[in-house]
């Protein structure tokens, strides 16, 4: 499961992405939630907008990557991928990037369907 946090902890956008083999439902978001706290006391702290792993929920781990306007990426996974999902991350934020810069762009309609498709597109590329 994927999930971009905006500020005040605002979910912006959710996608399924197969990075976790069982299914386990909600489970992934009051892992992701849990973790949101360890992120927020580590990104100050790091010069870094890839924090890696953040958190571990039994078989499952939370990575995170914080940009400069303070928007949270939240991975559930569960293989060590380090680089893959770096590269993941790092693309996704290019991409909300292109889709904030969009004048028409509303965070409140949530992302265009096309982001949605190069987030999965990006997933397929780095994360399976």
């Amino acid at each position: 499961m994927f999930l971009i946090i905006g500020k005040n902890d605002v979910p912006m956008y959710e996608a399924s992405l197969g990075t976790v083999k069982k299914d386990i439902g909600h489970l992934n978001q009051f892992i992701i939630h849990a973790a949101l706290d360890i992120v927020d006391e580590e990104a100050p702290l790091s010069s870094n907008m890839y924090l890696r792993t953040v958190d571990k929920f039994n078989d499952l781990y939370v990575s995170a990557y914080v940009t400069a306007a303070n928007i949270r990426l939240m991975l559930v996974h569960d293989t060590k991928n380090e680089d893959g999902i770096k590269n993941f991350f790092i693309e996704v934020h290019e991409n909300i990037v292109k889709a904030m810069t969009n004048p028409l762009f509303d965070v409140f309609r949530n992302f265009p369907t096309a982001f949605d498709a190069k987030v999965k597109q990006a997933a397929k590329k780095f994360l399976i």
